[in-house]
């Protein structure tokens, strides 16, 4: 049985992401060994959408992206300006390693929840 998803996100600074994601996002973690830290999530959905190359995309979901956004600004975290897309409002925003991370609050039905 499949219990879980495990994302790994590749990094040029993965030390400075690692504290990112501790700190400024405050998800707990585990010490896998000698630093190694591997986060809990929220709770996940995925969803496969049409595109010239196979690539993969990670968005955290919020209830309220404004809000969100006031709290990154807060820890001095920069988000692009929200875009009003069909399926949500959304924004982004870049570790410290250089990757970049959406921020959605969706207008569609999601499957959190469903078993």
């Amino acid at each position: 049985m499949i219990n879980g998803a495990h994302f790994l996100l590749y990094s040029r600074d993965p030390d400075a992401d690692r504290a990112f994601l501790r700190d400024v996002l405050g998800f707990t973690h585990v010490d896998a060994g000698r630093g190694w830290l591997i986060f809990a999530l929220p709770p996940s959905e995925i969803a496969v959408h049409p595109a010239e190359q196979n690539s993969c995309v990670l968005y955290l979901m919020c209830d309220d992206v404004k809000a969100e956004i006031a709290k990154l600004e807060a820890k001095n975290v920069r988000c692009a300006p929200i875009d009003e897309a069909r399926w949500g409002r959304k924004t982004t925003f870049t570790l410290p390693g250089g990757g970049e991370v959406g921020l959605y609050q969706p207008s569609h039905p999601t499957a959190i929840g469903l078993k």
